[in-house]
């Protein structure tokens, strides 16, 4: 039995299924993550749906209910999130798309730059919400850590989980509580309760929310690889290691795995893609564009 089968037995007992109540949620985590898409028609389709859901005379019927739980609340705030970032969402505005087009290409400039100093080339991941899990598993399967039937977002979202989820101390510092400081389902410091927990390691697994610090940091760890973010802005690289930061120099003998951070390049979101070595014919067509001249 390979990786995938030891990780989904060791998850099976510990995460419970999500429930249909998510349904709306989850359809809503996957709208937005369709804003990000290149395709106009795409974003723009997605973005009449989000409106069509009226979301925030939804968020105002949550809070006028009798039920005023933590989750309530916070499906409300989630709600306006989501309603001002479709009010923000706009194809005729050429000023913002202007300003968005030039932060892009700037973003992508400082990327490449990198890529070159390390020749590497940017393989583009579906900008789905799975993003970092994606690109992380593409890099499993280049790194032959992972085989090629299991190299699926699907596994790389059980590892994080699993990892997480089995090392409550080493995440909850970094995971505030979503219902704040005040929350009923906080701990005192603002951090998530153990139910919250738990809820948030499910939909890490179960569903397409979004995958961030933490999770490279579980998935660097389950995998036992150092995982390097190129990234526009300083530091270029930032680089997370399996092992305590007293080893960190220690790790350049080992595979990498190697994906790129965007802010800008697909949108309103944050997207990640994976970084593939350059083949001969890419390095000689890379050589040859660079000797022509530019206008």
């Amino acid at each position: 039995m390979g990786k995938r089968n030891k990780l989904k037995k060791a998850v099976a007992p510990l995460l419970p299924t999500m429930s249909p109540s998510t349904d709306d949620d989850q359809l809503m985590d996957d709208l937005l993550a369709q804003l990000d898409s290149r395709d106009d028609t795409v974003k723009q389709e997605s973005a009449n749906v989000l409106n069509d859901m009226q979301l925030n005379q939804q968020a105002d019927q949550i809070e006028a209910s009798s039920k005023q739980d933590p989750k309530s609340r916070f499906r409300a705030r989630q709600a306006r999130k989501a309603a001002a970032l479709v009010e923000n969402y706009s194809a005729d505005d050429p000023v913002a798309e202007a300003r968005l087009d030039k932060e892009a290409k700037d973003e992508e400039r400082d990327i490449r730059h990198v890529c070159d100093t390390l020749n590497l080339q940017i393989h583009e991941i579906n900008p789905d919400g799975h993003c970092l899990f994606s690109a992380v598993a593409d890099q499993l399967r280049l790194l032959s850590i992972v085989p090629a039937p299991q190299a699926s977002y699907i596994n790389t979202r059980v590892a994080a989980s699993t990892y997480i989820y089995t090392h409550p101390d080493d995440f909850l510092p970094f995971l505030p509580s979503a219902a704040g400081e005040d929350g009923a389902d906080a701990l005192d410091a603002g951090l998530m309760s153990p139910q919250e927990f738990e809820r948030y390691c499910v939909s890490i697994r179960d569903t397409a929310t979004w995958g961030g610090e933490p999770e490279i940091m579980a998935l660097s760890r389950a995998f036992n690889v150092p995982i390097h973010v190129v990234q526009s802005g300083q530091p270029p690289i930032v680089v997370h290691s399996p092992m305590d930061s007293s080893t960190d120099d220690q790790v350049t003998d080992k595979p990498v795995v190697r994906i790129s951070y965007h802010r800008r390049m697909y949108g309103l979101g944050e997207h990640y893609n994976s970084l593939r070595p350059r083949s001969a014919r890419s390095q000689l067509s890379h050589a040859l564009q660079n000797m022509l001249p530019t206008t």
